[in-house]
């Protein structure tokens, strides 16, 4: 062989062996390991075990973690008002492997039910995702001599004052306060420890009206013991899509709505949080997974991290404006 044939032969097995160094390399490449591989993420819930809030929560880590290749624990920290979990989630690492899954109590009401907020709803976090919108939906007691929203809106104002609504949870009492205001009407305020308990009056005929999470309502509508006329989201909801919204009944610009959604404590990487989003979003768009929120009353509702920031900031300043006008009191 001479030197020229020789020196071409070498050349072209050290472009093979490139060639095939480059080739092993790829799929390393492609399976570059999860920064959430190898370490479980922490999903602390801020009310406890039952309910929607936790059946969502639960649901979500079971994929999440498949997704993202490792474990998602679920911990539930109920109690002050969500103010155990939003502390504990804002002290954490901000590595991703804490998350809160926090609702409009944690992200809208506190700041103007509580005098001393311990945590920053908006700086002490990085919004993931919003996951749910659970609407309330008007219901009134059988007595009253009406049969729809309008003639409801009507009795209420030719008899101030000797209406009531009851109202177990800040969102009942504020939803209550702003169709009072969106309508001109005096209807009293009955306060009580649970929307369940204010349920059983309802039914019983001792309160004329409550706005209720639809999951609690709804069996009760559907056997007749109270009547609906409306819901208090901007759209209909997919657990009662043929129960119109109020606003489209005449009570313009109405909305107010629990909501449901993820955040990571603040100064975690925005690549991180960009992969949750990603995640989560995928999940919230699944038919399977939407169709068994629905089924709990609630609506899924993905956005975008700087979505949720918004719609934080805009939440909590509407929650602070109608407590405000009710006359509430921070304690």
């Amino acid at each position: 062989m001479n030197p020229l044939t020789r020196h071409r032969l070498g050349q072209g097995l050290a472009n093979i062996a490139l060639t095939l160094a480059a080739l092993c390399a790829l799929p390393a490449l492609a399976q570059a390991p999860s920064p959430f591989a190898g370490k479980p993420i922490r999903m602390i819930v801020s009310v406890g075990a039952g309910g929607a809030t936790d059946t969502l929560a639960r649901r979500l880590s079971d994929r999440l973690g498949k997704a993202l290749g490792t474990s998602v624990t679920v911990e539930n920290m109920p109690g002050g008002s969500g103010v155990i979990a939003a502390q504990t989630v804002a002290r954490a690492a901000p590595d991703g492997h804490t998350i809160l899954i926090g609702t409009n109590t944690t992200h809208a009401g506190n700041a103007s039910f509580l005098k001393n907020m311990p945590y920053d709803p908006i700086n002490d976090f990085e919004p993931i995702s919003r996951l749910g919108i659970a609407a309330l939906v008007l219901c009134v007691n059988n007595d009253v001599p009406v049969k729809n929203l309008q003639e409801f809106i009507a009795y209420a104002k030719a008899n101030p004052g000797k209406l009531s609504f009851g109202s177990g949870t800040g969102s009942a009492r504020l939803a209550s306060e702003l169709f009072k205001a969106k309508t001109s009407t005096d209807i009293l305020s009955v306060p009580y420890k649970s929307n369940a308990q204010a349920l059983t009056d309802l039914r019983g005929g001792q309160i004329s009206m409550l706005l209720g999470d639809i999951a609690l309502m709804l069996p009760h509508v559907r056997s007749g013991a109270v009547k609906a006329f409306g819901v208090s989201s901007a759209r209909r909801s997919a657990t009662m899509p043929d129960m119109p919204t109020l606003a489209e009944q005449g009570v313009a610009g109405y909305e107010l709505v629990g909501f449901i959604a993820a955040f990571a404590p603040a100064k975690t990487p925005e690549p991180i949080v960009r992969r949750l989003n990603e995640e989560m979003v995928k999940i919230l768009r699944d038919k399977e997974f939407v169709d068994g929120l629905t089924a709990m009353g609630v609506d899924a509702a993905p956005n975008s991290p700087a979505q949720l920031r918004e719609w934080v900031i805009g939440e909590t300043r509407k929650w602070a404006e109608l407590a405000r006008g009710a006359g509430i009191q921070p304690e």
